[in-house]
Parts: structure tokens; sequence; C-alpha cells
């Protein structure tokens, strides 16, 4: 798969090929590009020369320099513009997930299948084509995957166009849009076969490492991307000017972050601030400028400081890997691939097979995101969620649900694995059949005698002793959907339920993302204090 310059005669003009990928040339003039990469650390312009072996040649000062098309993009009127063939699968959408996130796991799936991935830039900005071959390298080629990065909105235009078979969305399709692909003949677009979470995420607040900020309340951040509040004085920094950076009004970041910080009123804010192409460019910005401030995925801080979140009850929640695979830090979202019901093919769905499988979960925590494996916690006494518990403001008897808790607590470890709920409702959300898979699949390997608890929890809407036994409800349906799941696979592990309603909440209850936090079942596994 090796792209050969032509020279027409004596003319500069020259135009690429591509002979096995089918990637086919538009006329290019010599002139000056620039050779960029996505995190910034290449940024190199000269006279543009050819494009050979999947390298870029540029003449500069220094003689002539090769850089590979895999670490950069060209910019430029002589650079090589390529219109691509569709490959055997096509995916669009978040350049968090193309960028971020596909090279690695296609390399995986190929490492899965004991087959090679060879990856190639196209030319194009934000698009990457990987090839399959089989026996390591060695056999022939089992398969092609077209990555086009851009933005969520994207992800579903191109789904409703079947230009692609797999949308990637850094936030879940919106109702009109699910609306407009079902009237295509999509199908259900937030079915269990057309719906797939690949990863968690949080967005990470980031600041210069110089900036001797390390948390802001919601509100203040607030504050900074509506223009209430400019100085960093104002929130306890020292006294400059903030230099606000913000993302692209379709992309799902930022639809995400507005959404968390603003609440009901996310869609009548108008965001204020520079808008930058992409997390990579958000991250390097922030470095370059002591007064700057941004948010990026989890996967994308590259060194920036992450700061620290407090939402409207005074709760701090840190940007770690198991608030995130608990979805209980401030600015929480989960990674997507969508499908139409209608245009499925066998190595389209062996793919996502694999990517929601615990076998991707290694090449998804390697490219920085977090998957969705099942991580044990310990439940410090002198930790925040028991000093909340311990608090003294509460009247008699909701302390004394609140110290039962506590005695509890003393004997476990909690799990990443939560199960949540709608108001009311006992009807688990969408991510609670992959939970119970991969619970399951936890549990089967523990030592015989284990003992596990499920642990229910509710919102503060209804009656105190209501929502006690509402939790109390929830946590032996999600024990029993368990056991239905696995069968007799784990026979040997002991169960036992709880529930402590309203008490211990992670989230506010005075907005529906708050509450809908709370609403939830938690794993607990007996800790092995010894040694």
């Amino acid at each position: 798969m090796t792209l050969k310059a032509i020279m027409k005669g004596t003319s500069l003009k020259r135009a690429m090929v591509i002979a096995a990928a089918g990637i086919l040339p538009t006329a290019v003039l010599s002139d000056e590009v620039a050779l960029k990469s996505a995190d910034g650390t290449v940024n190199l312009v000269g006279e543009f020369v050819e494009f050979k072996d999947d390298n870029y040649v540029i003449r500069t000062a220094l003689g002539d320099l090769r850089i590979s098309a895999a670490r950069v993009r060209c910019e430029g009127a002589a650079c090589p513009v390529f219109e691509t063939e569709t490959a055997d699968v096509v995916f669009a959408g978040s350049d968090t997930l193309g960028l971020g996130m596909m090279p690695l796991l296609i390399s995986g799936y190929a490492s899965f299948l004991d087959a090679e991935a060879s990856t190639k830039a196209t030319g194009q900005e934000g698009q990457l084509l990987s090839s399959l071959i089989s026996d390591g390298g060695f056999g022939d080629e089992i398969g092609s995957y077209l990555v086009t990065s851009s933005s969520s909105s994207s992800a579903f235009s191109n789904l409703l166009d079947k230009s692609a078979q797999f949308g990637m969305s850094s936030r879940r399709i919106l109702p009109a849009e699910a609306r407009e692909l079902k009237a295509d003949g999509a199908g259900n677009m937030i079915s269990p076969r057309q719906e797939h979470i690949v990863a968690v995420d949080s967005l990470v607040v980031i600041t210069n490492p110089s900036n001797p900020i390390e948390t802001l309340t919601i509100e203040q951040l607030a504050g900074i991307y509506t223009g209430q509040i400019t100085n960093w004085s104002e929130v306890g920094g020292d006294d400059a000017p903030i230099r606000v950076l913000n993302r692209q009004d379709d992309s799902g970041t930022r639809a995400v972050f507005e959404n968390a910080v603003f609440g009901d009123d996310a869609e009548a804010t108008t965001g204020i601030g520079e808008t930058i192409a992409d997390n990579n460019n958000m991250a390097a910005t922030v470095n370059e400028d002591a007064n700057a401030v941004g948010f990026v995925g989890y996967a994308f801080q590259r060194g920036a400081k992450p700061i620290s979140l407090v939402n409207s009850c005074g709760i701090t929640t840190t940007p770690d890997a198991f608030s995130a695979k608990t979805e209980e830090y401030a600015l929480q979202r989960r990674l997507y691939l969508y499908n139409r019901a209608d245009n499925m093919s066998e190595s389209s769905q062996q793919f996502i097979d694999y990517a929601t499988s615990a076998e991707a979960d290694g090449v998804i925590a390697k490219a920085g995101f977090i998957d969705l494996g099942i991580r044990a916690q310990p439940m410090e006494m002198d930790g925040a969620r028991a000093q909340m518990l311990l608090d003294p403001n509460v009247d008699a008897y909701e302390g004394g649900v609140m110290r039962a808790m506590l005695s509890e607590m003393v004997n476990y470890d909690r799990l990443s694995t939560t199960f949540r709920f709608k108001t009311g409702s006992s009807k688990l959300d969408e991510r609670g059949l992959i939970d119970m898979a991969r619970l399951a699949n936890y549990l089967e390997t523990q030592p015989a005698g284990t003992k596990i608890t499920f642990v229910g929890f509710t919102d503060d809407v209804g009656a105190f002793d209501s929502n006690r036994l509402l939790s109390e409800n929830r946590a032996a349906l999600a024990l029993q959907e368990l056991q239905n799941f696995a069968g007799d696979r784990l026979a040997n592990i002991e169960f036992a339920t709880l529930g402590f309603g309203e008490v211990a909440p992670s989230g506010c209850n005075t907005n529906e993302q708050g509450r809908g936090i709370n609403r939830r079942v938690e794993v607990w596994i007996q800790a092995d204090r010894q040694g």
C-alpha cells in the first residue's frame, strides 16, 4: 500500500496515486507547505518535493526532510489531496475517539486476530486508513478500516447518508437524530444492538502547571465560561486575566461540558472564548499559556494541570479512573459507537464484538481512556464518604441510618460496578447489561466463599423511609438480575443486599443529573484487611 509520486514532464505539478488502497489523486502545485503534528510537537515549513513511500519530502534550509505521513498533516496549496474509496469498514465522527482511541483499538483487534495492522494517513486531515494482514503480517489482507475524525454531530450525518458503518460519538445520540435515522430505516438507534458503550471518560478542566488553582466550584466554572469571571484573582488565583478556551459548536465534548456545567440552561448559553479545534490542541495551548483554562477528555491532558471540581452541595470530585468508572465525577460522559441496523456487515459485527469485550480493555487503557473493566477501591474510614456519614448536623433517625452504613463499610471494598435506574423505576439503564456480563465474569474468578453485598441508594425525592425501602428493592432486583444472567456460575459466592436510601449522595439532588447519579446500586466485596 505505497503512495507514489508521478512527474508530468518538467511541470512542477505532481499527482499521487495509491495502488492497492484505492486512494486517487488530484493535481498538486509545488509550493511552500507546513507539516504539523496533532500534538504540536512537529511544525515544519518548506517547499513540497514529493510524497513517496508514505512520507512527505520537503526542502528546507537544512536540506530535504522526510516525515512520515502517519505523524503529521500537510497544510498548503501544494499538499497532496486525496479522494478515498470506501474501505471494508468506515468510522466517522468524534475526534476524541477517532484520534485518541481508534488507531490502538484497530491495532488491538489485529492482534486479537493474529494479524498485523498497517496504519497510514491518507493525506486528508484527521483521516487514517488501516489494513489488517493475516498471519502476523505475512498473509493476505483480511480487512481495511477507514477512520475520519471530525465531530460527534457528523457521526450521525454520516450514518444517515450511509457513508459510514460506525458513528463515533463522545455524547449520546439526540432524540431528533435518532428519530431521523429511524425514519430512514436505520432502526432503533438506542437498542443494545446499535448503541455501544466502548469506554467511559471524564472531561478534565485543565490549567497551566504554573497556575496555583487546585479546585474550582461548578459555579465558578460557569462564571468563567459566561464571562462573569474574567480574572484568576476572583477565584483565589493570581491577578491575571483568564484566557478561556472552548470547542466548536458541534463538538460532542463541548455539549457534554455545557450540559454538566449549565444543566437546564445549557441550550441558552452562548459559548465564549477562543475556539480550539481538538483535544490535543487544547492541551498544547494551555501548556503554553500560564493564564489559559480549557477542558479535554481524560486521555488528552498531556501534562496540563487537572482541576478538581466542587459541586453545589460541597462534594469534591477528582478526575480519576475510579470516579469515571462509577460515573460519579462532575464532568462525566460515555464514549459510543453507533451503527445502522440495515448496514451491518459480518466484519463490522466482529469488530464491535471485540471492541465491547474485556479483550479490548488493555488497548483502551493504553490509549489513555477508561475501560469498562472492574476495579476495587477501599472505603477508607478517614475518607470523604466516611466523614459525610459522621455529619453531626442531621436528625437522630437519619443519623442512625448513616452510622449503620458506616459500620458495614468497614468490612468491604467498593467495586467500580455501579447500576443505575430511572426516576422511581426498577429498570436498569442502558449500561446495565454490559455491567452484568462484566461483573459475572469478575466474580467467577473470586475464591469460594467471597462475600458480595449489593447496596442500594436513591435520590431525596419522596419520604425518607419510602426511599430506603426503594433502595432495598433495587439492590435485591440487581442481585436477582445478576443471578439470572450468571446461572450456576456464581454458586460459590455468598450474596447479600442492603439499602440506605438517600444517605451518602454522590451528586447533588438539586437537578436531574445529580439525582440520576444518586439512584444507584453499588457492589461491595468483602475486604481482606489482614497484613
